[in-house]
Parts: C-alpha cells; sequence; structure tokens
C-alpha cells in the first residue's frame, strides 16, 4: 500500500485547528445543498468519504440519514467523534484509506467534499491509480442508481497560478497535474511536504465511468459558493455529481 504516513501527520496535528479554517463557514448552506441534490429520505445510508472533522456527517445525521464516516486521520476522527456526541447524533466511525476500504453493506450515497480523498497523494502514490482505486471503491460501495458527489481541486486554476519556474523547481508538475507544497499542519510546527493532484473535467468524467460511476453534473464546487453553475476557471474546485 502506497505510504500515506505524510497526510495522516498532517491532519492529526491540524485537527483542533480545521474547523477554524475559513472554507468550513458554510457547512449549514452545504448541508442543504446535499439534502436536496441526494434527494433520498430520511434513514438512508450515506457513505462520507474523508470525512475530516465530519461536518457533513454530523450536519447529515441530523436530517436524519445514516452517517459512516471514513477518513485516514484519527485525529480528524476524534474532532469528528466529539462533535457528533455534542449534536446528539449517532455516526459510524472509521479509520481507513479511502483507496483500500471494504464494507459489507452497500450504501444509498457517496460523498467526498473538499477533495477529502481525491488527489491527496501520498509519496508513493500513482496520480491516475489512487483516484481510480479510490472511485472503484466508491462504486463498489454503492446500490445500484446511488448518486455520488464529490469535490476535487481545479486544474484550470492549478495551472494559471503556476508559472515555467515553478515547474524547473519542482512546484509543479504539468504532466500529472500535481502540486507539491511544503505547509505547516498548525502554528509553530514544522512544515511537511504535501502531493495535491488537479482534475480537468472531462478527465473526471473518464476516471468516474472507467470505475462504473456515470458523471451527470460538472458545477463549480468551491467550499462557500457551491450551486448548479457553470465551473470558474480560477475557482478552487470542481463538483462532480455521478450516479452507479
Amino acid at each position: 500500500m502506497p505510504d500515506k504516513s505524510i497526510w495522516q501527520e498532517f491532519f492529526d496535528a491540524h485537527a483542533p485547528d480545521y474547523n477554524g479554517n475559513v472554507f468550513t463557514r458554510n457547512t449549514a448552506a452545504e448541508i442543504d445543498f446535499l439534502v436536496e441534490e441526494l434527494a433520498l429520505p430520511p434513514g438512508a445510508a450515506v457513505l462520507d468519504l474523508g470525512c475530516g472533522t465530519g461536518r457533513h456527517s454530523v450536519g447529515l445525521a441530523r436530517r436524519g440519514f445514516r452517517m459512516t464516516g471514513l477518513d485516514l486521520s484519527p485525529g480528524m476522527l476524534a474532532q469528528a467523534d466529539a462533535a457528533a456526541k455534542a449534536a446528539g447524533v449517532q455516526v459510524e466511525w472509521v479509520q481507513a484509506d479511502a483507496a483500500a476500504f471494504e464494507f459489507p453493506q452497500r450504501f444509498d450515497a457517496a460523498i467526498g467534499l473538499c477533495e477529502g480523498s481525491l488527489g491527496l497523494l501520498g509519496a508513493g502514490d500513482d496520480p491516475i491509480g489512487q483516484p481510480l482505486a479510490v472511485l472503484r471503491n466508491v462504486a463498489s460501495s454503492l446500490k445500484p442508481g446511488a448518486p455520488a458527489i464529490f469535490t476535487v481541486l481545479n486544474a484550470s486554476a492549478m495551472i494559471r497560478r503556476h508559472q515555467d519556474a515553478d515547474v524547473a523547481a519542482g512546484r509543479f508538475d504539468p504532466l500529472a497535474m500535481v502540486e507539491t507544497n511544503a505547509l505547516s499542519p498548525r502554528e509553530g510546527a514544522a512544515p511537511v511536504m504535501l502531493r495535491e493532484r488537479a482534475f480537468t473535467p472531462t478527465e473526471l468524467v473518464l476516471l468516474f465511468r472507467t470505475a462504473g460511476l456515470s458523471v451527470h453534473h460538472l458545477w463549480g464546487g468551491t467550499s462557500g459558493n457551491w450551486g448548479r453553475r457553470p465551473l470558474l476557471l480560477d475557482e478552487m474546485e470542481i463538483m462532480a455529481v455521478a450516479r452507479k
């Protein structure tokens, strides 16, 4: 299995500060959007891939869904469990790699938001193999016809903010669409070298199709600005709405 210890290390350290990020401020509106777009009855079983601190899982559980949240980071899951207890809801939390998991049951829907799984590359991850493995796991975990909603990094925005000097310095690989940055998980902590993968819309359609999922919509998916609207070239994220 590829080495995921860097991302686990980063998110374990970042977990207590995660909900202070600006992109978490519109969680309530995002929950409303998900409920409307998934169009599932209360009691439906939903898998939240890369659930982080559980802000979407807990919100959906409060709306009557049976939630399973999966994440690589025990630190993030500890925050998620505390949030569920504070909200008075039950969520099944599972610590696992999104590219290597298996459930005995099948879900009515899946979500993977804020690039919580697709494109967070470990040191040895293949830029095509990693997202394809994640999507194949999703497809095998869903009931026929079940919806899936993912938001991932937008390749056009990644390209437009880099120069040839970034390619020469190894900060951006335009062939793999991978950005490599040293980021600190919290104030005063040593930076961690991280690899993130962006996607073009047509590539997403092909990856989903290869995994057994059909993309029905590609929309602008930047946190805080979700909507059934065209993708903007410079926005951070693409939303893919698909079905098995």
